[in-house]
């Protein structure tokens, strides 16, 4: 008798003594440091305190810590003002561990297949998106919310549920404006070719058929989607008044326009707009030269959508492109909020092999240097001159350009 296969090694032990000491170490940063930290966790709170009593939203005597999100992300939030400061932050800090563990999670769900060993997947998106991790717990930020919603959503189209996409895309624009450039994509699936859905076996994943027209699904997850923002944009009326919510709105987009351009030059700003004006200085040539890298960039995202052919499951990988050009087209894209491209990170790990060698080993520096560019290892002296050159942004124009081959090659 031959003899029997060894049986294969489970990936989950390792995982789970890698996010077990993740929670730990969070925890006791929890105790000795975050907990007298979580500034922009403040803001939302002092938000949501406002929204509660109808009292403005938006105050220029704020500072720089003025609330930038809209009025429903407030009204939301009402919940999180009815109890003290220090147990809201200590109920929102567990509540994004958690969220951190999803994200990570819901990442590997959304390969079309796993080529690589999973702990291997992990222990890859957490060596490049820890410090990331790290900042946004300290801050008491909601990109990780933000980033579990949009792949949640990424995940109930792979399971045919249309609608539910669509509310959740609705619900990422309400917790991030940023999240609005997932409305001309799911505009464009309404034209789009793909593999329909059958329905999922227990256990198990979409199963893979020939492509066809996708007749009706588009239109669900764009309705869906454009009636949350419908709702979220009339329910601060329901405190407000009709009037007073017209104002709020009126205060937020000048908030949000006002406060842009003192912010481009910021060390920590990681934008496109940010990296030409700290390379020539903020003007008219860096506000070209801006727009026509952001054209460039939805130019590649539009072939990657054409691209998309008889894949199984397209809107993976479009979706993860997606969510790494958040912090490059948004002018105030702060460094950590680059943790939303964790589902990139983890695709290109997985298919790291179906790339050319030039691109592979590019990419696997550009990973490497964006997780590996600490404050503590460099020195202030190099770490300020390496944001101040943006290297990170640029490592993240070879993320792109590996992720658009990928699909040019029709790997996923």
């Amino acid at each position: 008798m031959p003899p029997e296969p060894a049986p294969r090694r489970s990936w989950r032990p390792f995982a789970a003594i890698l996010v077990g000491a993740a929670v730990v170490l969070l925890a006791l940063l929890f105790a000795g440091k975050v907990s007298r930290k979580m500034p922009d966790f403040e803001v939302y709170w002092t938000a949501a305190v406002r929204a509660r009593a109808a009292e403005p939203l938006y105050r220029a005597e704020d500072g720089h810590y003025q609330f930038k999100y809209l009025p429903a992300f407030a009204v939301l939030a009402i919940p999180a003002g009815l109890v003290p400061l220090p147990v809201a932050k200590a109920v929102w800090f567990t509540i994004s561990i958690v969220l951190l563990v999803a994200l990570v999670a819901f990442s590997l769900a959304l390969l079309p297949e796993a080529r690589k060993p999973r702990w291997l997947l992990v222990t890859i998106a957490l060596v490049a998106m820890l410090k990331f991790f790290a900042h946004e717990v300290v801050l008491g930020q909601v990109n990780t919310l933000l980033a579990v919603i949009v792949v949640l959503s990424l995940l109930a189209i792979r399971l045919g549920r249309e609608t539910a996409a669509g509310l959740l895309i609705g619900l990422a624009v309400v917790v991030k404006p940023y999240a609005i450039l997932f409305l001309p994509w799911l505009l464009a699936r309404l034209r789009a070719w793909g593999p329909a859905m059958r329905e999922v076996p227990e256990g198990g994943r979409p199963p893979l058929r020939a492509p066809q027209r996708r007749s009706g699904h588009g239109r669900r997850a764009l309705a869906a989607a454009l009636a949350t923002l419908a709702a979220a944009l009339a329910l601060p009326a329901l405190a407000y008044g009709v009037s007073g919510n017209i104002g709020l709105h009126r205060s937020w987009w000048r908030t949000v326009t006002e406060t842009t351009a003192p912010n481009l030059t910021n060390a920590d700003n990681v934008s496109i707009a940010a990296m030409y004006a700290k390379w020539i200085g903020a003007g008219h040539t860096a506000t070209v030269l801006s727009f026509a890298t952001i054209a460039i960039l939805l130019a590649a995202a539009a072939l990657v959508f054409i691209r998309r052919g008889a894949l199984p499951f397209p809107e993976g990988l479009e979706g993860a492109l997606l969510l790494t050009y958040v912090p490059l087209l948004s002018p105030q894209g702060w460094d950590y909020v680059f943790l939303v491209s964790t589902p990139a990170i983890v695709f290109l790990a997985n298919y790291e092999d179906r790339l050319p060698r030039l691109l592979r080993l590019l990419a696997a520096a550009a990973v490497a240097t964006i997780g590996l560019s600490l404050y503590d290892l460099m020195g202030r002296a190099a770490y300020s001159v390496f944001m101040a050159w943006s290297v990170i942004t640029a490592c993240y124009f070879v993320v792109i350009a590996a992720l658009c081959t990928l699909r040019v090659r029709a790997v996923a």
